[in-house]
C-alpha cells in the first residue's frame, strides 16, 4: 500500500499537479459578504501586486470553460500613489497545466457604472450590471478554450472603498497589470510571466493605458500586447458636441459618470457648478445606481446631453482631466484594435484619430474596422482576428 501510494504521488509530480492544487487548497482565504471587499488598511500591502485573499466566485462571475473560478483581493497604487485595495476574478482554464504556468490573458471590463454593486466580481444573474458585464462571457470562454488564464478587475474603487475614477487611465492601467502579479502570488508557478492585455470601451482605454505601463510598473512581467475593443478616447474632444445632441439619450448617463470619474482625479471639478440643475438632480445616484438604470427615461437617459451641463459653467478643469486621459500611448508590443462602422457609443471616427495618433507614437497597430458592426457586436465579428493575434503574439499551449 506505501509502495503504490509513493509511486501515485510521484507521477502526479512527474505531470506537473499537486496534491494541494487538486484538492482545491488555495491561500488567504478570504471573508465571505461585503466583508471581502473592505480589507483593513493594514492587510493592504504597500507593494503593488500582492495578494489580500481569494475566495470562490459566486455563480453570476464564474465563467464556463474555466476549471477554477476566485474572486480576489489585491493591492495597487492610487493615481496619488495612496496604496488601495483593487477586486477581480480569475479563471483557470481546463486540463493540465503547460511548463511555465498558464499564460495569461488580463480583461479590461466595459462600463458598469461608478457603485460598488456595479463590480463585476459581485455579479449574481440578476444583479443590477449583469448584461453588462456577462455580454463578453462567450469570447473569454472562448480564450480560456485556448489555453489561456483569463483575469478581470474591477478596478480601483469599483467594489472596494473610495469613489471609481471612471476613465482615468493610470487608475484602471494599474489595476489590469496589478491582478497579473496578484494571481502569480496565489500559487507559485500556476500562471506565466508572459501575458497579453484586452479590453472593450472603458476596458479598451484601460487596455491602452496598461500597454503604456507595463514596462515600467511591472518589468518582471513580459507583455506581448494588446487588444482593444472600440476603446474609449478623444473624451475632451466630445463635450463640445454636446449641444448639438438634443434628443434623450443614454449617452447622458455616460457623461454623468464621466464627470463624476474626473472629479477623482481633479477636485477643481465640481459637479453642482458645472451640471445643469436638471442633470444635477440625478447626480447623487451615479453612487447608487449602475449603467442600467442611469439610462432609464426616468434618470439621465431622459435628458438630452445638451442639457447636461450649466451655461456659461467653466469647463477648463474637466478639459484639462479629460484630455490627459486620451489612451494614446506608446508601448514597445503590437495592438489590436477593432471599431465597427455602427457604433454610436465610440464614433468611429473618433478610433480612426486614435490610429492616427498611436502609428505617430512609433506603436505597431493592426488596426481593424468592420462596417456592420456596432458597439457590442464587434467583438464577435473580429474574434477570428482577435484570436489570430492573442496566438501569433502569445502562442497557445494547445
Amino acid at each position: 500500500m506505501l509502495t503504490a501510494f509513493f509511486v501515485l504521488a510521484s507521477m502526479l509530480a512527474a505531470i506537473g499537479f499537486s496534491a494541494t492544487a487538486e484538492a482545491g487548497k488555495w491561500p488567504n482565504k478570504g471573508p465571505s459578504g461585503k466583508k471581502f471587499y473592505y480589507p483593513a488598511n493594514k492587510k493592504i500591502s504597500k507593494k503593488h501586486g500582492k495578494l489580500i485573499w481569494q475566495r470562490k466566485s459566486q455563480i453570476g462571475v464564474r465563467l464556463s470553460s474555466a476549471r477554477v473560478n476566485k474572486v480576489i483581493a489585491y493591492s495597487s497604487r492610487s493615481i496619488f500613489g495612496q496604496k488601495v485595495a483593487v477586486t477581480g476574478s480569475i479563471a483557470v482554464p481546463k486540463g493540465k497545466k503547460p511548463k511555465g504556468g498558464w499564460p495569461v490573458v488580463t480583461y479590461g471590463h466595459g462600463t458598469t457604472g461608478i457603485a460598488d454593486i456595479c463590480a463585476p466580481s459581485r455579479n449574481t444573474p440578476n444583479g443590477p450590471a449583469n448584461s453588462y458585464i456577462t455580454y463578453i462571457d462567450p469570447e473569454l470562454n472562448a480564450i480560456l478554450e485556448e489555453g489561456y488564464a483569463v483575469l478581470r478587475t474591477d478596478y480601483q474603487g469599483l467594489g472596494t472603498r473610495g469613489i471609481h475614477p471612471f476613465l482615468i487611465g493610470k487608475a484602471e492601467g494599474r489595476s489590469v497589470i496589478d491582478i497579473v502579479r496578484a494571481a502569480r502570488d496565489m500559487k507559485r508557478g500556476l500562471f506565466s510571466k508572459k501575458f497579453a492585455i484586452a479590453g472593450h470601451s472603458q476596458g479598451g482605454q484601460a487596455a491602452l493605458f496598461a500597454a503604456g505601463l507595463a514596462k515600467k510598473w511591472a518589468p518582471d512581467l513580459k507583455l506581448r500586447g494588446t487588444i482593444a475593443w472600440a476603446p474609449a478616447s478623444h473624451l475632451a474632444d466630445q463635450v463640445p458636441l454636446l449641444p448639438a445632441l438634443t434628443s434623450p439619450s443614454s449617452l447622458s448617463a455616460l457623461a454623468s459618470l464621466i464627470v463624476r470619474g474626473a472629479s477623482v482625479a481633479n477636485n477643481a471639478i465640481d459637479g453642482k457648478a458645472l451640471l445643469s440643475d436638471e442633470a444635477y438632480a440625478f447626480y447623487p445616484d451615479t453612487k447608487t445606481e449602475c449603467l442600467g438604470a442611469l439610462s432609464e427615461p426616468d434618470s439621465f437617459g431622459g435628458l438630452a446631453p445638451s442639457t447636461l451641463l450649466r451655461p456659461g459653467a467653466d469647463q477648463a478643469p474637466l478639459l484639462t482631466t479629460l484630455s490627459a486621459n486620451n489612451p494614446a500611448v506608446a508601448t514597445p508590443q503590437p495592438i489590436f484594435m477593432a471599431q465597427g462602422g455602427l457604433d454610436t457609443t465610440v464614433f468611429p471616427f473618433l478610433t480612426n484619430a486614435l490610429n492616427d495618433e498611436l502609428v505617430a507614437l512609433g506603436d505597431n497597430v493592426d488596426y481593424r474596422f468592420y462596417p456592420g458592426a456596432n458597439h457590442s457586436s464587434v467583438i464577435v465579428v473580429s474574434e477570428a482576428d482577435s484570436l489570430a493575434f492573442l496566438n501569433a503574439r502569445l502562442p497557445s499551449p494547445r
